[in-house]
């Protein structure tokens, strides 16, 4: 089962952190290879929402739909799919450090992130989408998180 694991410091305290990252709306902001994130249910994220997004890797678009399976604020979240082409469960796990949050993103798919373009490719892809994390990560650490409210709404600032 391949697994992409990486992590990042960010400068702002873990609920800031965790407020951003688990809002649908604002993943497409740090996660290049999603087109598109909405959240499916009524009211805030929690246990059992489910959302739904659009992801593109490698040029191949595919739809999906994901469950929350666990949302401890501010150290845990956990997203598993429930439909779409390529089974994975998404990972983040924050914590406090000296200068900030560390924040680490996990994701592993039983049928390998290969899976949409057969099993040869998996290896490949998996060293792609580490890459694009990485990528993703830097992104993140240099958004202005602490300028967005609970909801990934724009503050003002001053």
């Amino acid at each position: 089962m391949p697994i992409v694991d990486e992590s990042i410091v960010i400068p702002v305290p873990p609920e800031e952190v965790f407020d951003y990252i688990v809002e649908p709306a604002n993943v497409p902001a740090f996660q290049a290879t999603v087109q598109s994130c909405e959240l499916l249910t009524d009211g805030p994220v929690g246990v059992g929402s489910h959302i739904k997004g659009t992801s593109k890797v490698l040029g191949f678009s595919f739809e999906w739909t994901a469950e929350v399976t666990e949302h401890n604020r501010p150290s845990r979240w956990v997203s598993k799919t429930i439909a779409g082409k390529l089974p994975f469960t998404v990972t983040y796990t924050i914590t406090a450090e000296d200068n900030g949050t560390r924040m680490r993103y996990h994701i592993e798919s039983p049928t390998g992130l290969g899976g949409v373009f057969g099993k040869l490719a998996d290896a490949a892809v998996t060293r792609s989408y580490t890459h694009q994390v990485r990528s993703d990560l830097a992104t993140l650490s240099e958004i202005p998180i602490h300028q967005h409210d609970q909801h990934g709404r724009g503050t003002a600032t001053g």
